[in-house]
């Protein structure tokens, strides 16, 4: 593998400048930088694993297009009194521009995939003082995911590690104190409980009788995560108050109503309250009475299928046809663009892995007012309309490149949703029930 490191940078023509455009308004409108005269968006790319044959013909094939696009090789030149902000993500964050640009080039050589890293330049023009340079990193650098980036090409590109050292033992957890134990919570910041970090402590003491290593309870922690365990809806509701007001009387009816169907379902005792089941019993119920025959029953339950007959060519057909919803609330309240994306692609994901194709989705997003000054938004968090700028681009993006069209976008605007986001995608797919194999 050829070790030199090939810079390049690219921009846009003034004419197709388009997101420079719109980022210049944006700040200006947003941060108030009323001395803030210009902005230029270059993207940087430095590859390695390629000789200099193989770059040259990728300049203009891979990096960019020569009607649209200025090219500068190892150095960008900068107008006077011009200050650049370089962003790249974090180590171990997907980068997709420069996922691509390595697999495009390793189609035209041929051989192994080159390192390619990539950072975005704002070059800025203007009288900014050092307080505007550090609102423009605030507002243009999320930390969740990105950093800012050197300006100096580095002489390699290949990450130099070490071997890691042996896993660390949680010395002593099993005789820890209460106190103890929720000083570790805080040393190690773990999101479980108090209450599942004491079960942890008496597993680990009268069932393995040994102290865990801090990779157990990590993964322990991330299990019992509400994304991976559902633990808000999977936990026993014990005792239910229903508020007077005006729909107290139907409410009550609906939650007894559900509990005798639940002792009637699995038993008396057997089975606890709680949201999932509350959510998910009146289908059960339904099936069991015959309601739903249509419902195709499956081991695999990764979307709703049912069955239906479809006329293709004037012949009737059985198919599946799949619905499937995603929430992506909290991911895209501290990282927009990649939460929305991926809020999209985890509808997508359960159809597609039923051997269904997708062909419309809906998106329902609930916001804070994203015309509030951001010197209103929350401490630690993300101003309400670069949430909602960022996380439109997401959802897009990815139902653009599969070629997902969304029929249906409603944007719900209210003060509840500043303290965290509501981000939902669902998407309807069918197959012939013939190329569907278990």
């Amino acid at each position: 593998m050829n070790n030199e490191v090939f810079r390049i940078f690219v921009e846009k023509k003034p004419a197709f400048a388009i997101e420079a455009r719109h980022l210049l308004q944006a700040l200006k409108n947003d941060l108030g930088l009323a001395r803030l005269r210009g902005l230029r968006v270059v993207h940087r790319y430095d590859v390695e694993g390629i000789d200099r044959q193989a770059y040259e013909r990728a300049v203009f094939s891979v990096f960019a297009e020569a009607p649209v696009d200025y090219v500068y090789r190892e150095e960008l030149p900068l107008l006077e009194g011009e200050v650049c902000l370089a962003s790249e993500y974090l180590p171990g964050q997907f980068d997709q521009r420069a996922d691509s640009a390595a697999q495009c080039l390793q189609i035209i050589t041929q051989k192994e995939r080159p390192l390619i890293r990539y950072a975005r330049l704002l070059c800025l023009s203007g009288r900014l003082d050092e307080s505007d340079l550090q609102k423009l990193k605030k507002y243009c650098i999320n930390p969740v995911d990105s950093r800012e980036a050197a300006l100096v090409k580095p002489p390699a590109l290949s990450a130099q590690t070490s071997p890691p050292p042996p896993v660390a033992t949680l010395r002593g957890f099993t005789e820890m104190t209460e106190d103890g134990l929720r000083s570790l919570m805080r040393e190690l910041g773990l999101a479980m409980s108090f209450e599942d970090l004491l079960f942890c402590r008496g597993y680990f003491r009268d069932g393995e009788k040994r102290d865990p290593s801090l990779t157990e309870i990590k993964v322990i922690d991330t299990y019992w995560s509400d994304h991976c365990r559902h633990t808000t809806f999977l936990t026993g509701i014990t005792e239910v108050k229903i508020d007077e007001g005006p729909f107290s009387a139907p409410l009550a009816a609906t939650y007894k109503r559900y509990t005798e169907a639940k002792e009637a379902y699995y038993g008396a005792g057997k089975r606890d309250a709680c949201l999932m089941d509350i959510a998910t019993l009146a289908m059960k119920e339904l099936r069991k009475e015959g309601l739903l025959n249509d419902l195709d029953a499956s081991e695999e339950i990764n979307a709703c299928s049912i069955k239906v007959e479809i006329e293709v060519n004037g012949q009737k057909e059985p198919w599946l046809v799949m619905f499937k919803n995603e929430t992506h609330n909290h991911p895209t309240e501290i990282e927009p663009f990649g939460g929305a994306a991926t809020c999209l692609g985890g509808a997508i994901r359960d159809p597609l892995s039923g051997r269904a194709y997708v062909y419309q989705a809906m998106r329902i997003t609930g916001s804070g007012d994203p015309r509030a000054d951001i010197s209103t938004t929350l401490p630690g968090k993300l101003a309400q309309r670069k949430i909602t700028r960022e996380a439109a681009r997401g959802y897009s993006s990815y139902g653009n490149q599969i070629g997902l069209a969304t029929g249906q976008v409603a944007e719900l605007y209210h003060e509840g949703f500043i303290a965290k986001r509501m981000e939902v995608g669902a998407v309807i797919a069918a197959a012939p029930a013939k190329n569907v194999r278990r």
